[in-house]
């Protein structure tokens, strides 16, 4: 679990740096960030997306996945979380659901984080967490600049998710194999240039709602 909490702690530090530098950027500045964030967000989306070698599957997936998600209603859950966070901090301008449902899935969907919580719980070799724990640390000083408190609550996601996997690591080798993990990785990328978009403000699209997605190719090479 090492390397988890590592990883946990660099998010949570990094954003917490993250937003002692807000309060002294100006408003323009930091819309300005919010902004650059939003197309960089898409730059790291469509790099993941194009990862994966089974466009039916992604198609599938996203589509079912967010089908999922809407029944379940996970958006107005996170929604709820945010709001009730929000109401406890002074700064009621802070969007925490934002923050939170961004980083989470930026941090969570890539492969570092699967492979890396899976040899950490096989051979204690935290190699691949320690250097994305540098990554995510840097990337969350950013992030928490323009959005606040949720990409710190984003390190609780990080310790749960892949504390999970690392606890679980041998069953889950055998699980997720390579090409499980890479199309899981494309999911996630279409996601998180959903983000992007949200960023931009074009037009809000529900991404917490499509979570499920990314766990569909899990099913799908299970069963064929």
């Amino acid at each position: 679990m090492l390397g988890t909490i590592v990883n946990a702690a660099a998010v949570i530090v990094g954003g917490l740096i993250g937003i002692f530098f807000k309060n002294v950027i100006p408003e323009k500045l930091n819309e300005a960030l919010l902004k650059a964030s939003g197309l960089a967000v898409i730059a790291v989306g469509v790099k993941l997306s194009l990862v994966g070698e089974n466009l039916t599957l992604l198609i599938m997936s996203v589509i079912i996945g967010s089908g999922i998600g809407e029944f379940i209603n996970i958006e107005g859950k996170l929604d709820k979380f945010g709001e009730y966070v929000e109401s406890k901090m002074k700064n009621k301008g802070s969007n925490v659901t934002l923050g939170f449902v961004t980083c989470t899935l930026i941090y969570c969907v890539g492969s570092m984080s699967i492979v890396g919580a899976i040899q950490s719980g096989l051979t204690g070799n935290h190699e691949i967490l320690f250097s994305k724990a540098l990554l995510d640390g840097i990337m969350s000083i950013t992030m928490a600049v323009s959005m606040g408190m949720g990409v710190v609550l984003s390190g609780l996601s990080v310790l749960v998710y892949q504390g999970t996997i690392t606890l679980l690591a041998q069953f889950m080798q055998s699980l997720l194999s390579d090409v499980v993990v890479t199309e899981m990785t494309a999911i996630g990328g279409v996601l998180i240039m959903a983000i992007g978009l949200n960023f931009l403000e074009i037009k809000r699209i529900k991404v917490g709602n499509m979570l499920p997605a990314i766990f569909l190719p899990i099913l799908y090479y299970l069963i064929f």
